[in-house]
């Protein structure tokens, strides 16, 4: 409601998601992940693919446009890290960091006057599973810098042994109550048909794969507010459908490319 945001924390079990508009195919190895009983999931935000287990704390903010208000989202985030004797910040595009490296990406969305704010903290996420599962470009691991995404991504747990998962939520919703105050939601409140509704939507495979069976031209490249991937049918040089994947914020950007494409001259 107006004047208020609702901040949920949760959890997933060794899970793969994915932004809004982005090729699964390329962000993720699905058949290792679906062999060794991993779930995919593709987000209705932007940005790009993470990684999730029981060691990654997420967080959503949810509030109205009037009152979104992203550093004091942040705020409490950095807050409750902050408060374990760490020196966290933001960095770039939706990161935050401590010492360059990277535990938290942040993603954002806006539909009907609502905002939504979410992100993961790595406390103590298996590495090894993040680097064995996601598909991170080239293009992507040079932009920054560095030599691979392990080298990039870090667990809190690296900076203090004695975070847990629970200590951090606790600190969170500490934080919370100083930033917004604080009065918990009852699951009771929530309407159980429309979370069914969906739920049926996030699960079905057209929203999950949102592929082509056949792709004519693919192209691909790189900008300061992320990647692009352009995959093309074309029919005596008229491009008869456009797909674009992306991990740009924005996500309502992207499918307008799309739109603009069909039907231009190749």
């Amino acid at each position: 409601e107006e004047g208020s945001c609702i901040l949920y924390l949760w959890r997933n079990r060794h899970t793969v998601v994915i932004g809004r508009n982005q090729n699964c195919w390329k962000e993720c190895k699905l058949d290792l992940l679906e062999e060794e009983g991993g779930t995919f999931v593709r987000r209705c935000s932007g940005g790009g693919a993470v990684y999730h287990d029981l060691g990654n704390l997420n967080f959503t903010f949810l509030t109205t446009k009037s009152d979104y208000h992203l550093e004091k989202q942040m705020q409490v985030v950095l807050e409750a890290v902050n408060s374990f004797g760490l020196h966290a910040r933001s960095e770039g595009r939706n990161d935050l960091v401590i010492n360059g490296r990277k535990f938290s990406g942040n993603a954002f969305m806006e539909e009907h006057d609502r905002c939504c704010h979410h992100g993961t903290i790595r406390v103590q996420v298996d590495l090894e599973c993040l680097s064995r599962y996601l598909k991170v470009s080239l293009k992507k691991i040079q932009s920054k810098g560095i030599d691979s995404v392990k080298a990039r991504v870090v667990n809190l747990t690296d900076f203090n042994s004695q975070i847990t998962v629970d200590s951090l939520q606790a600190a969170l919703l500490e934080a919370f109550g100083r930033v917004y105050g604080l009065t918990p939601l009852r699951i009771e409140e929530l309407d159980e048909a429309e979370i069914q509704k969906i739920s049926q939507k996030y699960q079905s495979e057209q929203w999950k794969y949102n592929r082509f069976d056949e792709i004519g031209c693919a192209m691909e490249e790189r900008y300061l507010w992320g990647g692009i991937t352009l995959e093309y049918l074309i029919h005596d040089a008229v491009i008869t459908e456009c797909r674009a994947y992306s991990d740009a914020m924005d996500a309502d950007f992207i499918p307008r490319i799309q739109n603009a494409l069909t039907g231009c001259e190749f």
